[in-house]
């Protein structure tokens, strides 16, 4: 944003706020319209309104994207409170600030190390004649 005329920054947060304000209200009546729709016929409910359908999504939203959900778009950081299966299947990444050090000083020699091991303690490095003497052959 360093360089930009602030009336330029002033209109693109105004047309931001404009486009969540609408999506906001469409999202509203897409949810009254499909209840509408779909309940009073399948399960004899009542119709419902806006700010029910409003209502309703929130309520939903509450009780299955709980515990702080990644499907909502927004980045989370730090505790999410009493959700305890947040940290379960995460790994620990905190090891690998280390590995390009590691592998820098450690890393080519416990290569060869592997490969010696590989090759039943023979030092083998690949040489250019011998593909060469194969592409000739063929």
């Amino acid at each position: 944003m360093r360089g930009k005329n602030p009336a330029a920054i002033a209109g693109m947060i105004l047309l931001g706020i404009i486009a969540i304000v609408g999506l906001a209200i469409l999202f509203g009546f897409v949810i009254m319209w499909l209840w509408n729709w779909l309940m009073p016929e399948l399960f004899d409910l009542p119709t419902i309104g806006y700010w029910q359908a409003v209502g309703l999504f929130i309520l939903f939203k509450i009780l299955i994207g709980g515990c702080g959900g990644r499907g909502s778009g927004s980045k989370h950081k730090g505790n999410h409170g009493n959700c305890s299966s947040n940290n379960k299947n995460k790994s620990d990444f905190s090891k690998w600030k280390h590995y390009d050090k590691f592998w820098k000083e450690e890393g080519d020699k416990a290569y060869e190390r592997y490969v010696e091991e590989r090759n039943g303690g023979k030092s083998e490095e690949p040489s250019n004649e011998k593909s060469e003497d194969k592409n000739e052959e063929a």
